[in-house]
């Protein structure tokens, strides 16, 4: 059953006249398929498109809404809090209203605060979604307009190019070359040819020559096609809904699963444990569920999914005031594990400011005027129009028409004939023109290696010339031509027998602060590899002016003849890869994640569109391409890379605070409740009653909500960090038992010294057990000394302070005989404090020892293999088509 979005006020019959199934457009005439759809070849009219959106709904396959109900039914998703409240509730009924109401009021409390963060964070995701457009160039009542690909309607006449993602299922009404890219449906690695002829009726889905399908990369050329279905009545929103709203699991979040699980079975053992034991002493049956479950919810991260969610909206706003716009908030923990980047060397390396620095001829018969002359013309821009403003032309076009000499340019003296445009397998532009009523000409300009190739040899002089361009780092473009005498329509074919004029030199000096960028980048453990259309020389003697060592290099015909399993090897150790074309970086972006990186591609040009999917990180900026910024992941809003250093340090700060909080469950936190757990079988009474064991971890958690805007130290930022589960086991056998220590030397003194009641005895082990393990979180948050070498942020200092705080007040309060708290002597404090120093400079020497061992150390082994389902793709690129509404199968 096809699935589509929700719509109110349209029949069933009105909704399908409005739409047509792609195996029965594929296999209609162009004209045919409009006539169904009710469009022509000029679009739809505002008004038309505006009613069937409103009457089919937008174009989409996921909701950006905050759902509230949601947020809240996460809330209650663990089985653990669900039956303490069903036990609490059970309680009440008979007749123990007191405890029932105080575990009842805490966990709701408890409840309310991880509501709370969990929710702003996703109004956090949802206000990043609205500020993200992706937009389709449409005709609209016969006028080429941009709108929001959620906008696009059934009957829409859409643009497609190089680099684009098909905004719905299209049929295909104009093609030249184009290329598809099918994989992330049909898994096929090699892409689709499109042609507007129709197919044979019962032609397979993915034979459907004549149509484009929704999620899909033209990979090459261009087009147009008209619209026959949106949303989830694709084929790409079919497999998108299947999947459901939740967005794809990280490698961060797969940690944080298997981290909870390990607790899981933690709190399953001893508590299941406890609740036998407690039986077999004959305590009261529901007095020992309650404690039992108790001691699961401490055990438990409760709110470890706020903290996570904190982390990220908090880092979305800092990203924000460093000029990094994420479009989506895991993108954040994507950026942060980076280990390998790809970049262009334009804008990143360099300037980024191409000025055009002289011609070169190559015949005495060739002046240098005449020599621009024929490379303006060999340009795509309108000649008339060309001078005045730069709009639409490549830089090296924009540089040449910018130049002193181009003022001299007469356009009214040209009359061009013929153009084929630039395009990336041929790397020239070629035109037929005629000056002033004289002869035709063909003039061709373009990668000098290309454009050689088109003319006869070329004298020892000339290459020397060449060579020496190159070697001292210019960007050179090589101009030919030949009479064309009769020759009525250019074809590529007619590039040959050429006659070299001469070169264009252009210069885009090395940026300033290149090196000290490149150098933090490499501090923070990234690789950094140039991926360039630029001779390989020139590449060369950028990376040697700012003093990048060289891995060696790769050409795009070098790469062309190597296998995969070679030049997945090659692309390791290589640093620049020159002359490669859009299909050559995705191909080797795609090689590059295949050996375990994590790797991030940054590019600016339609040309780079292709990587940027690839990548598992797309990095775009905002002065590039729409159809590069549309395919990226992040964007800066300074093409700069010292800003995508602070991006890359945000996302690993983000890792490390989270693994604190982590650390902070499995040391004090699980030591204490060992400690419960061991007292409630040794003790003639429980050691904590259920509702003061929810209390002192509500107050926990509470102060390491603080945790997502901490400090961290440099050296936890120097590589991607990769979750340990040996490693955080490790942790809690070691510091969780020097916490059941000290609980158990309080436990001693409120006995053997105090003679504590039970009242007393809970009060004094509720204070301890909050001053402990709130307070080493001081400790665990940095492996130097705390405070003199590594400060927290006043935040989690307040905070932390404030939780201490209160744990001593509440047994002292008017509310202490509601919490079943007794007061205690004035020397318990004293003794309290002494306890706490010698805990916290036990752990301090502990720490030391724990991370000075070997076999803490992170290893120096090459990173694990990245695998990704291809429904992580999926749901990575249904994210596009987001609306604000709710989405659903119709």
């Amino acid at each position: 059953m096809s699935e589509r979005i929700s719509m109110a006020g349209v029949s069933v019959g009105e909704r399908r006249s409005l739409q047509l199934p792609i195996t029965d457009a594929a296999s209609l005439a162009a004209q045919q398929t409009l006539a169904r759809l009710g469009s022509s070849a000029a679009g739809l009219s505002g008004e038309e498109a505006a009613r069937r959106l409103r009457d089919l709904g937008p174009n989409a396959v996921r909701t950006h809404r905050a759902n509230p109900w949601a947020v809240l039914g996460r809330q209650f998703a663990s089985p653990i809090l669900v039956l303490l409240l069903a036990t609490a509730a059970l309680s009440l009924f008979l007749g123990d209203a007191t405890n029932s109401i105080v575990i009842g009021v805490i966990l709701l409390v408890s409840v309310g605060l991880g509501f709370t963060n969990e929710y702003r964070a996703e109004l956090a995701s949802e206000a990043l979604h609205t500020r993200v457009t992706h937009r389709a160039a449409v005709l609209r009542g016969g006028t080429t307009a941009e709108v929001d690909v959620t906008a696009l309607v059934p009957g829409d006449v859409v643009h497609l190019s190089l680099g684009a993602i098909v905004p719905a299922d299209i049929r295909i009404l104009a093609a030249q070359n184009l290329l598809c890219d099918e994989s992330i449906l049909t898994g096929e690695s090699q892409p689709a040819a499109k042609d507007p002829a129709p197919v044979p009726a019962g032609t397979p889905l993915a034979d459907l020559a004549s149509c484009v399908f929704m999620g899909t990369v033209i990979q090459s050329g261009s087009g147009s096609g008209v619209v026959v279905a949106t949303g989830g009545r694709t084929e790409f929103g079919r497999i998108a809904l299947g999947l459901g709203e939740r967005q794809p699991q990280t490698e961060f979040q797969l940690g944080l699963r298997r981290f909870s699980f390990l607790l899981l079975q933690v709190a399953i053992a001893l508590t299941s444990l406890i609740f036998i034991a407690n039986l077999l002493l004959r305590r009261p049956l529901l007095e020992s569920l309650l404690f039992s479950l108790a001691i699961a919810v401490g055990i438990t991260p409760q709110l470890l999914p706020a903290v996570v969610s904190t982390s990220l909206a908090t880092g979305t706003r800092q990203l924000a005031r460093r000029k990094v716009l994420v479009k989506r908030l895991v993108c954040i923990e994507d950026l942060g594990d980076m280990d390998i980047l790809v970049t262009d060397k334009t804008g990143t390396l360099t300037e980024g400011k191409i000025s055009f620095t002289g011609a070169l001829p190559a015949t005495p018969d060739v002046s240098d005027a005449g020599l621009l002359t024929l490379g303006l013309l060999a340009t795509e821009a309108d000649y008339a129009c060309a001078k005045l403003s730069s709009a639409g032309q490549n830089a090296l076009d924009a540089a040449l028409w910018e130049s002193p000499g181009a003022a001299g340019f007469e356009p009214a003296r040209f009359e061009r004939l013929g153009l084929i445009g630039f395009d990336h397998q041929r790397r020239r532009t070629t035109v037929l023109v005629r000056e002033a009523g004289g002869p035709v000409r063909l003039v061709t300009k373009g990668a000098p290696e290309d454009v050689l190739a088109l003319c006869g040899p070329v004298s020892p002089a000339v290459q020397r010339l060449l060579d020496e361009q190159f070697d001292a780092g210019s960007r050179v473009v090589a101009v030919a031509s030949r009479p064309a005498p009769g020759l009525g329509q250019l074809t590529a074919a007619e590039e040959r027998g050429l006659t070299l004029a001469g070169f264009l030199v252009f210069l885009d000096r090395p940026k300033a602060n290149a090196r000290h960028s490149l150098d933090r980048l490499e501090a923070l453990g990234i690789s950094v590899k140039l991926a360039t259309g630029d001779n390989a020389k020139v590449a060369e003697k950028v990376c040697t002016d700012l003093g990048v060592p060289s891995g060696g290099t790769l050409t795009g015909a070098a790469v062309e003849e190597m296998s995969d399993a070679d030049l997945a090897a090659a692309a390791r150790t290589a640093t620049i890869f020159a002359r490669v074309s859009p299909e050559q970086k995705a191909r080797i972006i795609t090689l590059l994640r295949q050996s375990g990186g994590a790797v991030g591609f940054m590019g600016d040009g339609v040309n780079d569109a292709l990587a940027l999917h690839k990548a598992d990180i797309g990095i775009s900026v905002d002065s590039a391409t729409d159809v590069a910024k549309d395919a990226a992941d992040v964007v800066l809003l300074d093409k700069d890379l010292d800003v995508l250093a602070d991006g890359v340090m945000e996302g690993r700060r983000i890792f490390a605070n989270t693994i604190k909080y982590v650390l902070m469950g499995t040391s004090s936190n699980f030591g204490n409740m060992f400690s419960a757990a061991t007292a409630s079988v040794v003790l003639s009474f429980l050691p904590m009653l259920p509702g003061q064991i929810l209390l002192n971890n509500l107050l926990y958690d509470t102060g390491q909500l603080a945790i997502p805007g901490d400090r961290v130290d440099k050296e936890q930022l120097r590589a991607p960090s990769h979750w340990n589960i040996a490693f955080i086991r490790r942790f809690m056998l070691l510091f969780g038992p020097i916490s059941s220590l000290f609980d158990f030397a309080t436990f001693a003194l409120m006995l053997l010294v105090f003679k504590a009641v039970p009242g007393e005895f809970r009060a004094g082990w509720f204070i301890e057990s909050i001053a402990t393990q709130t307070l080493i979180i001081f400790a665990i948050r940095t492996r130097r000394v705390p405070f003199l070498r590594s400060r927290p942020s006043p935040g989690l200092l307040g905070a932390s302070l404030g939780v201490v705080a209160l744990g001593i007040f509440l047994p002292l309060s008017p509310v202490a005989g509601l919490l079943e708290f007794d007061p205690l002597p004035v020397p318990f404090f004293l003794a309290l404090l002494g306890m706490t120093v010698v805990y916290l400079v036990l752990v301090e020497f502990a720490k030391r020892w724990f991370f000075a061992r070997d076999a803490q150390q992170i290893p120096a082994a090459p990173p694990p293999v990245r695998r990704r389902h291809v429904t992580h793709h999926i749901s990575r690129r249904a994210f596009r088509f987001s609306a604000p509404v709710k989405v659903r199968a119709k």
